[in-house]
Parts: structure tokens; C-alpha cells; sequence
């Protein structure tokens, strides 16, 4: 069975809550709120993907404070949209020496691991994350987890994952349609459309590759009522799509 191809990394990544993420040194205020601010302009503009512009400023910040964990934080998810590998791996290291205690770094270096091939190496970051009481987000390193475990092969870690996912962080979709899309592929057909049909519900715009999901669920439960309703959507709004391809190919 190939391995599947996740479409959720939008998701994995997310940006430093800078309020209290760490502490102002007593000596030099001045300097940690240069930082912060420097930090602050560099995720605006890396959200916009003007990474030189980002770059730039978390140089201004790293001089202004060099112990500033979130500057390099964010480094590293500049670094890593770069693909600069050994650049965002060192800054992920450096901003968790300085704060430890960062869960949204630990999920983000998480995702960086996962995404370089280290996926048992991504799993602790994620559960480092999970381990702060005070990280509002949970969820997301429960499914990251999951998204990671099921991309190493191991299907029962996934599957446990992402149930604590939804324990966490109920109607969580991209966790519900994680579970759809794990039962079908160990074939639990009925269960899989049980999630399919509760995410499709949550969910306004299906993309084609969940509808082209719901299609073959429902060939697989036979019921051909949800099968060419799906179709005719996948058909009419994603007529170039790889999956519509597919379906017209008679797969």
C-alpha cells in the first residue's frame, strides 16, 4: 500500500503567541521589546511570503536581544519554507535551549522533522507541545501526530492520535476526515464513512480530493445515491482535477 500524501501542513504550522512566551530580561528591557517587535513585523511578513523582508527583520530582532527564543522560532519557519534545512533545524534548536517551554516550537520543529523524513523524531516535539497545560491548541499536535505516525506506517498510533485529537478538540474536522481517510485504507468501510459523513457535514466546499474519498466510500457501502452525488460535484466544480480524472477513468 503506498503511503498517502497529506494536504494538512497549513495547519501544522503556527505562528508564536509573543505574549509571555518568554521573559523580559530585568536589565534591558529596551532590547526584548525591539526584539518582540522585530519578530512580531517578521511573522506578518512571513504569513505574506516575503521571506527576504522576514529575514531582515529577525536579524534587526536577534541583534537587539540574542537571547529572544520566538526570533528564532520564526527563523526556522522562514528557514524551512526556504528549504533551508540546517538553517531552520539550528534555529528550532536554538529557540527551544533558550524556552523549552514553547509548545507552539516544539509542534513547528515537530512538523519540520516530519516533513524531512524524521517522522519518529517528529512524535516527541508533538507531545512536548501537548505536555504545557497553558497551550490553548492541543488539538493540533494530537492530529500532527497522528498525520506524522500514519506517514511512518504505524496506523494504530495514528488512529490513537487522532481519537485524542477529537478528545481535546471535539469536531476538529481534519482529524474526522484523518479517521475516514485511515479506515478506508485498512478497509473498515462502514466505520469510514461513519467519519466521512460527520466531517462532510462540518465541512462547506468539499476539494476534490475529498469528494474523490467520499466517492469511493460510497461505492465500497454501496450506496449509490451519496456515490453519484459526490461524483457529479467532483465532475462539475473539479473538471481538471487528478481525481476527477480518475473517476471518469472508471476507478
Amino acid at each position: 500500500m503506498s503511503r498517502p500524501i497529506f494536504r494538512w501542513s497549513f495547519l501544522a504550522l503556527s505562528l508564536l503567541s509573543f505574549a509571555g512566551c518568554s521573559t523580559p530580561p530585568t536589565n534591558d528591557s529596551t532590547s526584548y521589546k525591539s526584539a518582540k517587535v522585530h519578530t512580531e513585523l517578521a511573522s506578518l511578513y512571513y504569513q505574506r511570503s516575503q521571506m527576504g523582508i522576514a529575514l531582515d527583520e529577525l536579524t534587526q530582532a536577534v541583534k537587539a536581544d540574542p537571547d529572544y527564543a520566538p526570533a528564532y522560532s520564526v527563523r526556522g519557519l522562514v528557514h524551512m519554507s526556504l528549504r533551508e534545512d540546517k538553517d531552520a533545524d539550528a534555529d528550532f534548536r536554538k529557540s527551544l535551549s533558550l524556552d523549552d517551554t514553547d509548545s507552539d516550537t516544539h509542534n513547528n520543529y515537530g512538523w519540520f522533522l516530519c516533513q524531512r523524513g524524521k517522522e519518529n523524531e517528529s512524535i516527541p516535539q508533538f507531545m512536548a507541545a501537548i505536555k504545557n497545560p497553558l497551550y490553548p491548541t492541543p488539538g493540533r499536535a494530537y492530529l500532527n501526530a497522528g498525520l506524522c505516525s500514519r506517514k511512518a506506517g504505524n496506523n494504530k498510533d495514528a488512529e490513537d492520535f487522532f481519537k485524542q485529537a477529537l478528545v481535546v478538540q471535539p469536531g476538529l474536522t481534519q482529524a474526522i476526515f484523518a479517521l475516514a481517510e485511515l479506515n478506508f485504507a485498512e478497509g473498515n468501510y462502514s466505520s469510514a464513512r461513519q467519519y466521512f459523513v460527520s466531517f462532510a457535514k462540518k465541512t462547506e466546499g468539499l476539494t476534490a480530493e475529498q469528494l474523490w474519498l467520499g466517492v469511493r466510500i460510497s461505492r465500497k457501502t454501496g450506496d449509490r445515491i451519496s456515490e453519484g452525488s459526490y461524483g457529479m460535484q467532483l465532475r462539475n466544480r473539479y473538471p481538471d482535477a487528478h481525481e476527477t480524472q480518475l473517476l471518469l477513468g472508471g476507478q
